[in-house]
């Protein structure tokens, strides 16, 4: 399947690792451009490096996606060098999962709000795009009371209410809005390599949790985002697609 996404334009947050990587590495797989931010430059440096043997356009640059300010700055010099913007991503999350005041501040300003700046900043270019573009990463924590903390779960929720409202308000000018939530995601210097070796207990008690036997594969995820924000889904807006491998039960009208 051709999913039309030859010379778009996409900006994908905490794209240097993770479901953010291979975001990246699937959309310029399938010849778009690509800017990807990061907090850790060593960390966008080596993706940007390896994304670029696709033959597209691909940029980064070290953003911490709290920061106002930087984040701006960083989607107005990225739709500078590819042209414009039509996708958006917004990857990154605080992974604030304690039961204390820090953790809702920092849900808060990573998690929620570089979501509304990242897509408030690229709304100029959305809006000239023929191919506009929002998805927000969610998680199936946004659905129904896990073992994450309450800050992490309350935003992850209220990224698919805002999402929501986007795809309506936003319909009419033809930009897509959609989230994808998806279940444990395990890869190499993610949060559950980390608790594997950590915290042992949590990590048992996840895998028993997990229907098929294991955690997902960050591409897997990745196509899944991939497809809802290329112009092979044109017409699916104000949607969440869960990616879990049935780890959750709750059942999605």
């Amino acid at each position: 399947m051709d999913l039309g996404l030859k010379g778009l334009r996409v900006l994908v947050t905490g794209g240097s690792k993770g479901i953010g990587r291979h975001c990246a590495e699937t959309f310029a797989a399938e010849g778009a451009n690509v800017a990807i931010c990061a907090r850790d430059q060593k960390g966008v440096t080596d993706a940007t490096h390896a994304l670029k043997a696709h033959g597209t356009t691909v940029i980064g640059r070290a953003v911490d996606v709290a920061n106002k300010s930087a984040l701006e700055a960083w989607v107005k010099d990225s739709a500078a060098a590819l042209g414009g913007i039509d996708i958006v991503v917004a990857n990154v999350s605080a992974l604030a999962v304690a039961d204390d005041e820090a953790a809702w501040q920092a849900g808060f300003d990573t998690d929620m709000m570089h979501s509304v700046r990242l897509v408030n900043a690229a709304l100029p270019w959305l809006e000239k795009s023929k191919a506009a573009s929002i998805t927000l990463i969610s998680s199936v924590s946004g659905r129904e009371i896990d073992f994450t903390g309450p800050a992490y779960g309350a935003f992850k929720a209220a990224l698919i209410h805002y999402a929501q409202g986007l795809a309506f308000k936003l319909a009419g000018k033809g930009i897509r809005a959609n989230t994808v939530s998806p279940g444990n995601t395990y890869f190499d210097g993610g949060i559950w390599q980390w608790i594997e070796n950590n915290n042992k207990d949590l990590f048992t008690e996840a895998m028993r949790l997990n229907p098929t036997g294991r955690m997902a594969k960050p591409e897997e995820i990745a196509r899944g985002v991939v497809f809802l924000a290329s112009p092979a889904s044109a017409f699916t807006t104000g949607t969440n697609l869960v990616i879990d491998g049935a780890l959750t039960r709750g059942v999605q009208f």
